[in-house]
């Protein structure tokens, strides 16, 4: 069985189509627009930290559903009636 060749369309379609991508991009903007509320003007950079990277997990385990809706579409809007 030939394996498919590796060139950089395909890895742009398949991070593209990929739900992770998705879904870590949502938990990036959600971290960035929810943690600069919550800090306390004693908040100091490790703890600002930890938010970041709390509120970044959180936003990953709540962006499957919109993840899933955003590959569905990219999909259909690239690849039409071939979409799986």
């Amino acid at each position: 069985m030939a394996k498919r060749p590796i060139t950089t369309s395909y890895i742009f379609f398949y991070i593209l189509f990929s739900q992770d991508t998705w879904r870590i991009l949502i938990a990036i903007v959600f971290s960035l627009i929810i943690a600069p509320h919550t800090f306390t003007p004693d908040t100091g950079i490790p703890g600002r930290l930890v938010l970041y990277i709390m509120l970044a997990g959180i936003g990953f385990a709540a962006a499957g559903l919109p993840a899933r809706l955003i590959t569905r579409i990219c999909k259909k809007l690239i690849l039409g009636d071939k979409a799986p």
